[in-house]
């Protein structure tokens, strides 16, 4: 593998505009948290993109966070993802690190694909999920592919989430740990939409269908989600 781009986050203030764009609002899945892109939810400091959910009455919402993303700025097909975190924890976190096709305006989810890198949910903050979705494939139809992996503490430890993705298959990682497959079944794009360009998310979501489950323990805020890193590497021949 070959180093092609990286963000190594080392200089403080605002995520770098040319890479990073926001979602503002509340934007899916019936989170709890509002999206803004105030330094407040995030930010760049100490070498780590931090992004802060935080308790506090703000437009229409309880809560804040931020979820960054590189649509329109950096696009992506095939190649090795890795980005080393500490997570959020306590229950009703959601953080998440993952990748849309960018054709999702016009043909919508899950037609666009989506590749979850890594999900994890607070009420169970030891386990890491991967998942891919497709328009024969998603969880809302209840046929999604996806594993997932106990992982020593990760909101208190640092950990490299990491995804393989070629013409042919997708493998998934924790520090290097295999753990989960998805090899393409056809050239249906139905089952495989992931011969596209492809773009990146990283946020901290707050309640919503999956992360609010058990309810949200507003003893915990703020939470704090330290990204070390993003690297993008391209195998070579």
């Amino acid at each position: 593998w070959k180093l092609v781009w990286s963000d190594e986050f080392n200089k403080d203030g605002r995520p770098d505009p040319n890479v990073w764009g926001y979602e503002e609002g509340f934007v899916r899945n019936d989170e709890a948290q509002y999206y803004t892109d105030r330094p407040e939810n995030a930010r760049v400091e100490n070498g780590e993109l931090i992004i802060e959910a935080r308790r506090e009455a703000y437009r229409e919402g309880k809560y804040t966070s931020a979820s960054l993303n590189t649509l329109d700025k950096k696009h992506f097909r095939y190649g090795r993802f890795e980005v080393r975190a500490k997570l959020p924890g306590g229950r009703g976190m959601w953080p998440a690190i993952w990748m849309l096709g960018v054709n999702v305006r016009e043909v919508d989810w899950p037609r666009s694909g989506e590749i979850d890198i890594m999900e994890n949910v607070g009420f169970d903050q030891n386990r890491i999920h991967a998942n891919i979705h497709t328009e024969a494939f998603n969880h809302v139809i209840k046929t999604n592919k996806g594993a997932s992996i106990e992982v020593s503490a990760p909101h208190e430890n640092y950990h490299i989430y990491a995804v393989e993705w070629d013409a042919n298959r997708m493998d998934f990682f924790v520090d290097d740990q295999k753990y989960f497959t998805y090899e393409k079944p056809s050239d249906k794009f139905e089952e495989w939409p992931f011969d596209q360009d492809f773009y990146l998310l990283i946020n901290s979501a707050v309640g919503g269908g999956w992360g609010g489950q058990k309810g949200i323990d507003d003893a915990i805020f703020p939470q704090r989600y330290h990204v070390d890193y993003v690297r993008v590497y391209e195998r070579q021949p």
